[in-house]
Order: C-alpha cells, then sequence, then structure tokens
C-alpha cells in the first residue's frame, strides 16, 4: 500500500457512545439502572426542551448553568427529533417506564417491612416485572432490602443491544460538544451514527485505524453492511495524514505519563499499565497540549479503573482501546444495589476480559505488583463499594494514584504505608467541593430528598487539609494534584470552568505551597507532564 493510499482514523474525530441517544456511561449500559435515568432524568430533561426550547438555548449562553446538566443543548430545528424521541421513550420503550415504575413499587414494599419479622412473604407482592430477578434480606439491624440478581438481568429482555450506538464528529474547537448528562445526540449534517454494539468487532477494526493505515478500499468495505445515519461520510472520518506523534518504548526504569484528567500510563521494559483514561481528541488547540492515541503502547497489559463515574469508567476511551488491553481490574462492588451496579460484569457485557479486585489484594505483574487501595468518600455516604485506589511498584518504584479519594480516617493510611512503604509518587486528586449526591444518584432514589440532605451529602474529593495528612503518612519524593477538570478539552463531561477563587483552585495551591515550603517537588497537572523515575 503506497503513501497516497494509506488512510488514518482522524485525530480530531471524536466519538460518542450512545444508549438511546444519550451519551453512554457504566450506568446506563446496566439494565435496571439506564431505566431509572432514562425514566427520570433523560425524558423529565427533553420533556422540558420541548416545553421551553428557547429558555434552554439562552441558558447555554451562560456557562454557569450550561455546566450544570439541567438544560438540554439542542437547537429549534432539532425540536421535532426530541419530540419523536421522546415518543418512542413512550411506545417503543415503555418497558423502561414501567421497570422504573417497578422498582419505586418494591421500594415501598420493603421499607414498609418494619416488624423485623421474616421478609419471606414479600416475594409474592414483589412487582412482576422484577419477579426472579430480585433477592430480598434483612441486615443485622432488621432493616430490610434487596439485591438485583445482575447476572441474569444482562441475559434478560431488558438489556437491549439494540439501543447501543456510536456517533462519530469532527471536533473543531474545546466546546463543541454538549454536556454529556444533559443532552441526546441526535443525527445531523455533522455527525455519523452508527448502530452497532458495543462489544462488536466492528469497533476494534475501526478504531485500530488510529495508528494503523488502511486504503480507501477497505474503509468502504468496512462501512459496508452497517446501518448509518447523518450527514458525516465515512471518507470524512479518515485523513492520510499521519498522527503527530507516536508511543516510545521504555528501555530502563519507570516512567510515568499523565494522559488528562485521572489518567496515568505507567510502563516499565515488561510492563505497561494504564489508568483511568479518558483520551482527548488532539485538535490545534491542543497538539502540544496532551497525549493521545497515538501515544499509547501497542499492548496495555493492565488497565486499572478507580470508581464508577463517568471521568473515570469512561466508556467513549476504553471502547477506543479494548483492541490494546489484556486485562481490565476493577474494584469489587456489593453485588446488586442499586447504586453500585458491578463493574465487571458491565465491562465483560462490551467485550473487555475483566477482573474484579478485593480491597488490600495484590496482582503480581512483571518486575512488580499492583494492590487495590481502599477507596473512601466521594460517594455522597451512599454504600458504594465499586471504588478502588490503586498502588503500582514497579522495578522498585512506587506509585499511588488516589483519584477523587477522600482522606476520611488517617490512620488508614498510616496502616497502608505498612504495606506500600514510601512512596517515589502521590497522585491526589482535590476537587474538594463536588456537587451533591442527587446531582449523579438522584434518578436511583424514589422519593422526595430534603434539601438539607442534599446539600450536606455531596461528591467531595480531599481538600488541603486531607491530601497533606496523606502526604505525611506516604513520605513520597513527588506530589501530583490531578483529576481537577481543568483542561478545557475535558468541558463536555467535566461542566466545570475555574476562577482563581474556586475553592478547588484555593485548597489545591495551597497544597502547592505546602510541598514548596517542605522541599516535596509537586506539580498541580493540566496538560501534557512526564516524569521519569
Amino acid at each position: 500500500m503506497n503513501d497516497e493510499n494509506c488512510w488514518y482514523l482522524r485525530e480530531d474525530v471524536y466519538v460518542d457512545p450512545l444508549i438511546n441517544n444519550w451519551y453512554a456511561w457504566a450506568n446506563l449500559v446496566a439494565p435496571i439502572t439506564y431505566a431509572m435515568y432514562m425514566t427520570r432524568t433523560h425524558r423529565r430533561l427533553m420533556n422540558s426542551f420541548v416545553k421551553n426550547a428557547e429558555l434552554h438555548i439562552l441558558a447555554h449562553q451562560d456557562p454557569e448553568l450550561a455546566g450544570g446538566g439541567e438544560f438540554v443543548d439542542c437547537s429549534l430545528e432539532q425540536l421535532d427529533q426530541v419530540k419523536a424521541l421522546l415518543a418512542r421513550y413512550d411506545s417503543e420503550f415503555a418497558i423502561y417506564g414501567q421497570l422504573a415504575n417497578a422498582v419505586k413499587e418494591l421500594d415501598t414494599l420493603v421499607k414498609q417491612h418494619k416488624s423485623g419479622e421474616t421478609i419471606e412473604p414479600l416475594y409474592e407482592k414483589i412487582p412482576d416485572l422484577l419477579k426472579g430477578y430480585v433477592e430480598l434480606f434483612m441486615d443485622l439491624f432488621h432493616q430490610p432490602s434487596y439485591r438485583l440478581i445482575e447476572g441474569l438481568l444482562y441475559r434478560s429482555p431488558y438489556y437491549n443491544e439494540n439501543l447501543q450506538s456510536v456517533s462519530f464528529g469532527i471536533l473543531a474547537h474545546a466546546k463543541a460538544r454538549p454536556f454529556v448528562l444533559s443532552t441526546p445526540r441526535l443525527p445531523d449534517d455533522k455527525h455519523l451514527h452508527v448502530k452497532v454494539p458495543f462489544r462488536s468487532d466492528w469497533l476494534d477494526t475501526l478504531f485500530r485505524t488510529r495508528t494503523t493505515p488502511v486504503s480507501l478500499e477497505d474503509i468502504g468495505g468496512l462501512f459496508d453492511g452497517v446501518t448509518m445515519e447523518g450527514g458525516l461520510a465515512p471518507r470524512d472520518l479518515f485523513t492520510t495524514a499521519k498522527p503527530v506523534s507516536r508511543h516510545a518504548a521504555v528501555g530502563s526504569g519507570v516512567r510515568l505519563q499523565y494522559m488528562g484528567h485521572a489518567g496515568f500510563l505507567i510502563e516499565s521494559a515488561e510492563c505497561s499499565i494504564l489508568i483511568d483514561p479518558v483520551l482527548a481528541n488532539r485538535t490545534e488547540e491542543n497538539a502540544d497540549k496532551t497525549y493521545a492515541h497515538a501515544d499509547l503502547p501497542d499492548v496495555i497489559d493492565y488497565l486499572c479503573i478507580t470508581h464508577n463515574h463517568a471521568d473515570h469508567i469512561n466508556i467513549e476511551s476504553l471502547l477506543q482501546i479494548r483492541h490494546k488491553v489484556r486485562k481490565v481490574l476493577v474494584p469489587k462492588n456489593n453485588g446488586g444495589t442499586l447504586a453500585d451496579p458491578s463493574l465487571r460484569l458491565l465491562l465483560k457485557e462490551i467485550g473487555f476480559n475483566v477482573m474484579e479486585v478485593d480491597d488490600v489484594e495484590v496482582i503480581p505483574v512483571a518486575s512488580g505488583r499492583i494492590i487495590s487501595i481502599p477507596f473512601l468518600g466521594e460517594h455522597g455516604d451512599l454504600n458504594i463499594r465499586s471504588k478502588s485506589a490503586w498502588f503500582f511498584e514497579l522495578d522498585g518504584k512506587k506509585i499511588y494514584a488516589g483519584a477523587d479519594s477522600s482522606n476520611l480516617e488517617p490512620r488508614m493510611y498510616k496502616f497502608l504505608h505498612q504495606i506500600t512503604g514510601d512512596l517515589d509518587v502521590l497522585a491526589i486528586g482535590m476537587e474538594c467541593v463536588g456537587a451533591p449526591y442527587t446531582w449523579l444518584y438522584g434518578a436511583l432514589t424514589t422519593e422526595i430528598i430534603a434539601k438539607n440532605i442534599k446539600e450536606s451529602r455531596r461528591l467531595n474529593g480531599s481538600d488541603f487539609a486531607k491530601a497533606a495528612m496523606m502526604a505525611d503518612s506516604f513520605h513520597p519524593k513527588h506530589m501530583l494534584i490531578y483529576a481537577l477538570g481543568m483542561e478545557p478539552w475535558y468541558g463536555y463531561f467535566m461542566g466545570l470552568e475555574y476562577s482563581d477563587d474556586s475553592e478547588q483552585m484555593i485548597q489545591s495551591s495551597k497544597m502547592v505551597a505546602h510541598c514548596q515550603s517542605i522541599n516535596l517537588p509537586v506539580e498541580r497537572l493540566c496538560g501534557k507532564y512526564a516524569l521519569a523515575l
């Protein structure tokens, strides 16, 4: 194949994985949680847009309102498409509304059981749509609850791969993509929607072309036979320009690269590990500021996920690198609670080789080990177990990636230090003022939550005091502050715009000053960064 017929998927092509036209994150893959979000969030937002389209359009001229997730970023020309999607929700996909109502009935049923006596008579009262998919139980304090039998639900009619598709667009600028939690993705002249399930090998074949060229004939053959909608042509997604940069192998030692937001690539000569990847699409604005797909190795031995938020388990990025990944490590979940769906099951369902890891479990790897670290806080006090920080030791170098962990119990880190020893790198997120927990989990609740509860229970990470205590515990040689959402090219899923007086900036600046005062090298990461160890 000559150079004139070598075509690559363009670096500025972005990918929106979709479930029923909404940007896919983990809780939309799991069937019962999808029913709750479709009914209580998607329908509500689209109905509001239909009734007050002009208000929604005006709101998106104010950045403080646009990122809050309550205003749909569609145009007046798309009003009929939104109406049509709503009509399908109420007809073709009415089962999900019925499932959401069944969950509400089940919640009411178990909350009314207050005697502490056996819960077994309630089985016959479980709503028909959920019978056979639920186990009822009581805890040691006689509080009733239930678990969803998730493995069975993925084999039920409620898990419908026909809801899955992928949208492609070409990134014009950093703010070109609507906020992921507020806006359906609708076919138009600037996008190409392809009807394909997430587990499909078709996606692996396509995404290999980010770094491996194909011919025009190959492109035509790839898109033949798939259902497409939208004005963007398949050929528009490709270019003969080679990727700007390519991955360089590690000869000796350990290299850590910041891949953006909460993502790190850690490599030795024998092992490659990727954490929480959210890979940027290169444009003229960020070409020299970020690593991208071409900077990844051909093989990723382990991909580690810290927790089930869309900026950490990012399906958009995961699907594009699935063909490189040998094994995904995810934290163990609670087993069937509505707020804590199994990451292992859902990632396995979309085509990954997944291993679930318990607290402080050791995974031996070439020239080292990986240890899962308990992750406290950041989930509004909900009983969510699917969260883990990670400790990596390669060739004797020790790195801790804490993501959004909040240091709620300093003594735990003293105990953990006995296992890890002093660190070469301590990386911690400092999104210390998170949204009320209902911002993300409100669709899963079936009763009104009081304002004081919402305001009290927030998705907070570490502030200065908590981060400083972690540094005191682990005695790192380098301190990295990350996962703040500062990169403008991630605005479509972070919805954040900081000013100098934002509490996140104040607290992280205190941490920077503290580290400097004790001669601890520190970086507040935004954009490209690499460290040789």
